[in-house]
């Protein structure tokens, strides 16, 4: 039986005879359904239409982005490590050259994913590589749309995948909203990889924290406190979040708490003069 992929959010389904009736990560208020109405596709038609491009970002990590656009337009990134490279969050499409170009780079020993709008096609992934396993928090286990057994799900939280890349539950957009640190990011100063957990803004001085980014829905500042707290005791200078050009490239850890303070102003009614 085919294994369908909403259109609007990019997240791969279980088996199912005919297409789903419903995607209920659209259906919640954090994503949308498309103008166009509930929408899916598969695989296969994605393999023929689509590509993934390869993205050095700094020395030991690459970025995977599908062209033309699809879904969200997320993209996952390969951290490479001595002890086992890890691919942080997940696209729908993968095919023959994705994993010629992952192998070629060391292959993966984990996959981990920081919210459900990222999980996409995990299990693809998952088999593709080796059915390497797949870490998802489980405050976030009733998103799950195609259960598989690579799934590991984690609680507290942090999750230590190795000695250089920790899993930070952060909470906020979704309660299991989790970050990857990777300690030997930004030429040993430590790197966060964020998604939309913690967001670079047009303005990259600063980041954001929503429940809902597309329908702009704030979080409250006990949430965004909760966030700053989450990472405040790892040693970090940059981040890269989870689209194209969404970086921080130094002071990211002083831009998280400086962003904090304005969000938690703003809320409150207090803005510039």
């Amino acid at each position: 039986m085919p294994v369908y992929i909403c259109v609007t959010c990019g997240v791969q389904y279980a088996e199912t005879p005919e297409p789903p009736a419903h995607c209920p990560i659209c259906e919640d208020e954090r994503q949308y359904i498309g103008p166009d109405g509930q929408r899916w596709t598969t695989l296969e038609s994605l393999q023929r239409g689509h590509r993934n491009e390869f993205i050095g970002l700094e020395a030991g990590l690459t970025a995977i982005a599908t062209a033309p656009k699809f879904a969200i337009g997320q993209r996952a990134m390969l951290v490479e490590s001595p002890q086992g490279n890890v691919l942080w969050d997940c696209i729908s499409l993968i095919d023959d050259a994705t994993v010629a170009a992952v192998r070629e780079r060391g292959g993966v020993a984990a996959i981990a994913i920081c919210h459900p709008h990222f999980y996409d096609s995990l299990v693809e992934w998952s088999r593709a590589l080796g059915d390497v396993p797949v870490y998802l928090h489980s405050d976030d286990r009733r998103w799950v749309m195609r259960p598989d057994p690579a799934i590991r799900f984690w609680d507290g939280e942090t999750c230590a995948l190795n000695d250089e890349m920790t899993l930070i539950r952060c909470g906020g957009h979704f309660p299991g909203s989790s970050v990857l640190h990777w300690r030997g990011g930004a030429q040993g100063k430590g790197a966060l990889l964020t998604g939309d957990t913690i967001t670079v803004v047009a303005d990259r001085r600063y980041v954001t924290f929503m429940y809902s980014y597309p329908n702009q829905i704030p979080l409250d500042g006990k949430a965004v406190e909760h966030i700053v707290e989450a990472v405040e005791s790892f040693a970090f200078d940059r981040i890269y979040g989870g689209w194209a050009g969404s970086v921080i490239g130094q002071g990211a850890k002083a831009a998280v708490v400086r962003s904090a303070e304005r969000y938690t102003r703003a809320m409150a009614g207090v803005y510039p003069a």
